[in-house]
């Protein structure tokens, strides 16, 4: 028995989610609720109408048109525990069937200041009517055609006196004010 649907079935069945979701909108909490105790099978932990309304349109439509596929399903696990990419790798590969003699595995390194931009950008300082640009690289700071070891080396070449490069440039991140 062929379970296909056809156009025009598959329109039907589009306009009746569409109206089931249009309906949502109408409902209060307490009938969201229900709904959602219903489509879930256990209570809502929310109280907010749109957002039980958007849980509720999300499963209609994923009970209605498929869900994610399990792939797609655990690569998003995966990032959401913020897993290492050779971890996902290797799960993929085994997934897969790869020979494990024909994978090759690394990590990346990640030895760059994260308050810095990636290599290659550049940043702009507004300095007594002047703009200052300097081009971040792999090993220093260009700045007028020279190269400089640190931010602050450059802030000090343009201000003329000693600043700590982050602030100067307005990438330190607002530190937290009281105990942590």
């Amino acid at each position: 028995m062929d379970t296909r649907l056809t156009p025009l079935e598959k329109t039907e069945k589009k306009i009746s989610i569409a109206a089931e979701v249009a309906r949502l909108a109408k409902m209060t909490v307490p009938q969201l609720r229900a709904r959602h105790q219903e489509l879930f099978c256990k209570p809502a932990r929310s109280h907010h109408k749109e957002f039980l309304a958007r849980q509720i349109a999300w499963r209609l439509q994923a009970a209605a048109e498929g869900g994610l596929p399990e792939e797609t399903r655990q690569l998003a696990l995966a990032i959401a525990r913020e897993a290492p990419l050779r971890i996902r790798i290797e799960s993929a590969a085994a997934r897969q069937a790869v020979e494990s003699d024909r994978t090759a595995t690394t990590r990346l390194a990640n030895n760059h200041d994260n308050r810095l931009p990636m290599p290659g950008s550049l940043l702009m300082k507004q300095h007594k009517g002047e703009t200052h640009v300097v081009k971040v690289l792999d090993n220093g700071f260009d700045y007028d055609g020279r190269l400089f070891r640190s931010l602050s080396a450059v802030a000090q070449e343009i201000s003329g006196t000693k600043w700590n490069g982050y602030l100067f440039f307005g990438l330190a991140k607002e530190a937290a004010h009281g105990r942590q």
